[in-house]
């Protein structure tokens, strides 16, 4: 009894219960929306993209705006200029970006060092900090997470043929250009709704690992997002409680838990690869 109590402390403070839905909601958010990301092989930009983001939030903190409108502008900006770039240098996306976010990032760096961090602490918005979770950034993520349910609603068959056949979907008329635009824009607001729960540096890994394991686990791309989401939002709701017991930020204890699972996966796969070989071998 003793133990149960204990392990349900934390629910008493507003700001966990907070934390709690954040990381949950984001956890789901991030698997969803990683599955077109590593099937896209985007698994930089991802990476990129929340790294130059920073630069956004800080610069935006700098001039006096509002930062999430302007950390989104920024984003989208940056992912707009690693594709002009690869369009007009022979140069490969993965360079590209690699160019463009850390510059962004260490702008971003650099103003906060000079300037101070708007609105919390910089290890915060690397790291990710359960204390600085408000009731505001539940309906932000509430309010991304229901933006990306109706994009991937309306537009599943249009991402679909963009995920796996950009030609064959220029064929039947689908308007390529757009959907890229669009998945930018969703990919960054995503990166700033979980940016307090995970942190900057780690929100690249709850895009690729939730997605990683549920294309391990099935063929089909509709049981892809819902494994995804799933194995996301159950990495956020068990890593965001052992960040508060164990008293470590939520982004790594968030990732390890999701990484858990991609070990789980990577095992039993090759438990039954084993087991599917011998019963071929015995017939």
């Amino acid at each position: 009894m003793m133990f149960a109590a204990d392990l349900f402390k934390p629910f008493e403070f507003e700001f966990f219960r907070n934390g709690v839905i954040v990381a949950t909601l984001a956890g789901a958010l991030c698997g969803v929306v990683g599955c077109y990301v590593v099937l896209r092989n985007m698994s930089y930009i991802g990476h990129g993209l929340s790294h130059a983001i920073f630069g956004g939030y800080a610069v935006a903190g700098l001039i006096g705006i509002n930062l999430f409108l302007g950390a989104g502008a920024w984003g989208v900006i940056t992912a707009l200029a690693i594709g002009g770039i690869v369009r007009r240098r022979p140069i490969g996306s993965d360079a590209a970006i690699g160019v463009v976010t850390t510059a962004s990032f260490a702008l971003g760096l650099a103003l906060v060092q000079l300037y101070g961090s708007p609105g919390q602490n910089a290890d915060a918005l690397l790291f990710g900090n359960v204390l600085g979770v408000t009731f505001a950034d539940v309906w932000l993520i509430v309010a991304v997470s229901i933006g990306a349910a109706l994009f991937i609603g309306f537009g599943y068959r249009q991402l679909l043929f963009t995920t796996f056949d950009i030609e064959v979907a220029k064929a039947t008329g689908v308007r390529t250009g757009l959907v890229d635009g669009l998945l930018m824009v969703l990919l960054s607001a995503t990166v700033l709704a979980t940016m307090n729960v995970m942190g900057v540096t780690l929100i690249a890994a709850n895009l690729v690992v939730p997605a990683v394991v549920a294309r391990m686990l099935t063929d089909s791309f509709g049981r892809m997002l819902g494994y995804a989401g799933l194995i996301g939002a159950v990495s956020g709701f068990v890593g965001m409680n052992a960040s508060y017991h164990l008293d470590v930020a939520s982004g790594p204890t968030i990732v390890l838990t999701a990484a858990t699972f991609f070990i789980l996966a990577f095992v039993a796969g090759g438990s039954l690869r084993r087991r599917a070989a011998t019963v071929g071998h015995a017939h």
